[in-house]
């Protein structure tokens, strides 16, 4: 039993130790070097087409940029047209009504006329201003300042509209109320 277990150790010893002790030089493959090389030319040629693809990319951007700045220079200007629209329309109805009515007195005529002939005048002057920086190259102006421009006179436009639609209202009040005080002052008295 003693020789049993001493060669049965001895064989345990045998295996453990002949792993330990074949050393030698590595094996390299060289298939294996050269499919890593192959390998890294494949990627530097996605990077570069990479690259490429995120050039024409940044350039598509810039494209999209320069288009949506002209839609918004096209949205500015249709609503510009449309405040101008309304206020030569308020000047050539509404004004002449005021200015017909025989509850407006003769001196006030002229000062009607002289306040909305101001408003007028600012929103020519705007019309002008706006055909110089659409057509001429002078100013040198980039697509984002000329829209940044377009939004301002946009504002400004919508704002003559508020202040003719105000004095229109204005006046009219006045003519009501007048018609009114004539009615109560003229109206036949039956007792």
């Amino acid at each position: 039993m003693k020789t049993l277990c001493s060669g049965l150790g001895l064989i345990t010893l045998l295996l453990w130790s002949e792993p330990m002790a074949a050393q030698g030089l590595p094996v390299y493959d060289n298939t294996n070097f050269l499919s890593m090389a192959k390998s890294l030319v494949e990627s530097s040629k996605q990077t570069v087409e990479l690259l490429k693809t995120v050039r024409f990319l940044k350039e598509q951007k810039d494209n999209i940029v320069k288009v949506n700045d002209v839609l918004r220079e096209l949205k500015a200007m249709r609503e510009m047209a449309k405040n101008h629209e309304t206020l030569f329309r308020t000047v050539q109805g509404d004004l002449r009504d005021i200015l017909n009515s025989p509850y407006i007195r003769p001196e006030e005529i002229r000062q009607v006329s002289t306040s909305f002939e101001l408003i007028m005048t600012t929103a020519l002057d705007d019309l002008d201003f706006i055909n110089v920086i659409l057509t001429s190259d002078l100013l040198k102006m980039s697509d984002a300042e000329r829209t940044a421009i377009l939004k301002e006179k946009e504002m400004a436009s919508q704002e003559m509209v508020a202040e003719i639609t105000k004095k229109t209202a204005r006046y009219q009040d006045i003519i009501s109320f007048r018609r009114m005080q004539d009615r109560i002052n003229n109206r036949e008295i039956q007792y």
